[in-house]
């Protein structure tokens, strides 16, 4: 009789200690759990391996990203389901451990071990980075760029569009309305704008990507811009743009890391989407660099994804899955934390803009945009790291939308000992 599926399901309540709020289908056909709820279905034994040797975060990631586990229904409604149950628990072994304490909970460890079968641990997926070496050193961090943005131009543009802007766009109409193109050109604009942007300026744009802020600035504005990136990747697309639109006379694309960029200063420097990879201990000697690039009355935009503060900011840690197979060795800070090492770094914060919101309709649009294309986004890289790309867009809407994370622009200037910032009595004059 087909009874994987009840069985499963009543021992992930008991470890639990709570409702399972989706339902579970198992490689035997049996299905148990709410009627109406979205479909979590176990493909195999060997997903249930990978989250007895690995249990959380990262063994559930390694059993999506292999096809082990795939999920039926409204992805964003069940991602949103299990958030509490799986990404909200703390350190997954540590709260093993306190469960296991219980001669229930370990008996029901036991039962599911029984019907995992043998016990060899799967290998993880190939998509899942290998470490060496230390952290935020300039070859790791070229490593883990390259992990991440060296996947293929063709793949980021069936992702995100014309426009290949890779962070949050701008929606001026409040409501979600128009084409993601629109929205993404809005905040090139805007971003502009904040620089105070204008004929002969200097901008260095850290973290270039594939040129869209370089080539907006020095097409719109009149700006000459540095470019620079660790990804090859994107260097050659973005010189091709600059080359097509007739720029070369006024953008630079470079690969070059900020802490080797030696030709300040310039009047303004935009950073976006590019501080996450910095990491905690090194965040201040980043600020301090763009710091000294900066003339006497430059500007700084600072375009940052913040987590929530703990009440123990000690006990905090990467995200498993982003760190495993988005991300490696990226890191989060709460606003605050990033605003004091801003200022510790001799730069005057004048203004944060929160734009959470948007950033969760961008990810909506960007996955819409996968899902339509996906044998073609499966033929540029692989099964798996396609499957890689959906979950974390999609699980990072929901965060954005529940305010696990949020995403904010900081305004800094470079204010002279004097004190004259430059900046307008008025604030917000870009809008």
């Amino acid at each position: 009789m087909a009874d994987a599926a009840p069985r499963l399901h009543a021992l992930v309540e008991q470890l639990l200690g709570e409702p399972l709020p989706v339902r579970v289908r198992a490689w035997d056909g049996s299905q148990a759990g709410p009627p109406d709820a979205p479909v979590l279905v176990v493909r195999n034994r060997r997903a249930l391996r990978r989250l007895l040797f690995k249990p959380g975060e990262l063994g559930l990631a390694r059993a999506w990203v292999a096809g082990d586990l795939e999920i039926e229904g409204d992805l964003y409604v069940a991602l949103d389901l299990v958030s509490g149950l799986f990404w909200e628990r703390g350190e997954d072994a540590r709260t093993l451990a306190q469960a296991l304490r219980d001669p229930e909970v370990r008996g029901a460890v036991r039962e599911l071990v029984r019907l995992a079968g043998p016990p060899l641990p799967p290998a993880p997926p190939r998509e899942e980075v290998r470490r060496t070496g230390h952290l935020h050193t300039r070859r790791t961090d070229r490593r883990a760029i390259s992990h991440h943005y060296d996947v293929g131009n063709d793949f980021y543009e069936l992702v995100l569009g014309p426009s290949m802007v890779y962070s949050c766009a701008y929606w001026e109409s409040g409501s979600g309305a128009g084409t993601l193109e629109d929205a993404q050109r809005d905040k090139l604009d805007l971003v502009c704008r904040k620089l105070d942007l204008g004929p002969g300026k200097r901008l260095l744009d850290v973290g270039c990507g594939w040129g869209s802020l370089a080539v907006h600035a020095a097409r719109e504005h009149g700006a000459h811009v540095v470019g620079i990136t660790l990804s090859q990747e994107q260097a050659a697309y973005a010189r091709k743009r600059v080359a097509d639109a007739g720029l070369t006379d006024r953008v630079e694309i470079r690969v070059q890391d900020y802490r080797d960029v030696t030709d300040g200063p310039f009047d303004a420097i935009s950073s976006i989407g590019m501080a996450e990879h910095v990491g905690s201990a090194q965040y201040l000697e980043y600020a301090h660099a763009l710091c000294a690039l900066l003339t006497p009355g430059g500007r700084l935009l600072n375009h940052q994804i913040a987590r929530r503060p703990q009440h123990d900011e000690s006990t905090y840690g990467v995200d498993a899955f982003i760190d495993a197979y988005v991300f490696p060795d990226g890191e989060l800070a709460p606003l605050g934390s990033t605003v004091a090492q801003l200022e510790r770094a001799g730069l005057e914060v004048r203004d944060v803009e929160s734009i959470r919101e948007h950033y969760a309709l961008t990810l909506r649009r960007w996955v819409d945009r996968l899902e339509s294309a996906w044998d073609r986004a499966v033929h540029l890289t692989s099964p798996g790291r396609a499957r890689v790309w959906r979950l974390y867009m999609a699980a990072s809407a929901v965060a954005f939308e529940r305010n696990r994370i949020g995403v904010n622009q900081v305004l800094a200037v470079r204010t002279p000992d004097a004190g004259d910032s430059g900046m307008p009595l008025r604030t917000r004059t870009w809008n």
